[in-house]
């Protein structure tokens, strides 16, 4: 998977992969690899006309620099990889930001040996650092990984403003995940009645979207969210926090599988996914698994794959989200997960804020009936407990004196 999942990233990336290598050995200390394989090395980068060599392995600078001499072209790994990707597929301020303070929490955990490195003379991938004695680079790293920081905090604080005010208005939130490229955009297209770019590229979504979608009455948000992926580095997962924390705070996770691929990949990516999950520390939000893309596999298939996953897997749900099939049956088990909505009623009197209270009520809940009279309005609702006591609170609170007037004729009150 490993080899694999690399050229699909480098191909996300831009690159058209020319060759491949592997060895199995414990890393070398100058080169990460053998000095004979470098040799081969550099005899395929010359035979292949290479431009770039990617490494699956993390590399030190030493490691990089020395391979860059050796073969005289630059040398990347799988982190600088995953990075290139992201930083062309940002599109919102905030996604560029968090990709440039990844990018400088990983220059300055290398600051000092790059440097020193650069000062030996330029190679390919060290150009450009010569000028900067070390503390002073160190020092310019850090003023400018505070100010990035300062500057992502105001629009995290926005973000806590808008889910604060969601939560204000009684959304149960939903949240897709997954693995890149198991179709977790094209069901959000599916669901919500969207066009979010789908791609069959790693890592088309880099920042949330977020759609209020409606299953039998019960209003959700449901947000997309950047995908997963193997060894996706810790420095990307904390600068990514906040696209992240809308999967934390969610209420229900619709993690998915491409149901396509090998067994023993599913399995595998499916650990990676909760293992991730755990790590931006949302291990106690429900999880309904959903393996996509059974419009590429014969019916036998689908139940042996459902067979296999089940002791794995909670939840489990079979579907097509390009062509939208079992969506309904998908639907029906989120609305069972999130099936705590109460039912409740009251009679307040027509007055002045009783339609603007009426319009809030409509955003937040499944109003069942609305009984006007000439002087007041009986109303019958479902919502999420946390709505219907806002609920509750408001209408003692603004329709108090009158309210408890109707309740002498008996009228029961949410």
């Amino acid at each position: 998977m490993s080899l694999d999942e690399l050229e699909s990233l480098a191909e996300s990336a831009g690159y058209t992969v020319v060759g491949k290598m592997e060895q199995v050995r414990d890393p070398d200390a100058r080169y990460q690899i053998g000095s004979g394989k470098v040799e081969e090395l550099a005899q395929l980068v010359k035979e292949k006309g290479a431009e770039k060599v990617i490494f699956d392995n993390p590399l030190r600078p030493t490691q990089a620099y020395n391979l860059a001499k050796a073969t005289n072209v630059e040398i990347i790994d799988r982190f600088q990889l995953i990075l290139e990707i992201f930083t062309k597929r940002a599109t919102t301020t905030e996604a560029q930001m968090q990709i440039q303070l990844a990018k400088l929490r990983y220059d300055l955990a290398q600051a000092k040996e790059r440097v020193r490195l650069a000062k030996k003379g330029e190679q390919p991938g060290f150009m450009g650092l010569g000028a900067y004695e070390v503390d002073v680079y160190y020092e310019s790293v850090k003023r400018e990984m505070h100010a990035m920081r300062r500057r992502l905090k105001k629009i995290r604080g926005k973000r806590v403003l808008h889910r604060e005010r969601r939560e204000e208005l009684g959304f149960t939130s939903i949240s897709l995940a997954g693995y890149t490229k198991a179709g977790k955009s094209s069901l959000f297209n599916s669901l919500a009645e969207e066009t979010v770019p789908v791609d069959t590229a790693l890592f088309t979504t880099l920042s949330t979207t977020t759609r209020l979608v409606t299953f039998s009455n019960k209003k959700f948000l449901l947000t997309d969210t950047v995908g997963f992926i193997d060894r996706l580095p810790l420095t990307l997962i904390e600068a990514f926090h906040s696209t992240l924390e809308e999967t934390i705070y969610s209420d229900l996770i619709l993690l998915m599988l491409d149901a396509s691929e090998p067994d023993y990949l599913m399995e595998k990516k499916l650990s990676i996914c909760i293992e991730t999950i755990d790590r931006i520390g949302a291990a106690g939000v429900p999880i309904i698994t959903v393996l996509n893309k059974i419009d590429l596999i014969p019916e036998t298939e689908i139940q042996k794959k459902l067979e296999i996953m089940k002791e794995k897997a909670t939840n489990l749900v079979p579907i097509s989200a390009l062509y939208r099939t079992n969506l309904e049956p998908l639907k029906q088990e989120v609305l069972k997960i999130l099936s705590n909505y109460v039912r409740a009623s009251f009679t307040i009197p027509l007055t002045k804020g009783t339609m603007p209270f009426m319009g809030w009520l409509y955003k937040g809940a499944d109003v069942q009936t609305a009984d006007y009279t000439e002087s007041s309005v009986h109303v019958v609702f479902e919502a999420n407990p946390s709505f219907a006591e806002k609920v509750r609170n408001r209408v003692e609170q603004e329709f108090h004196a009158k309210v408890e007037k109707i309740q002498e004729k008996g009228t029961t009150n949410a």
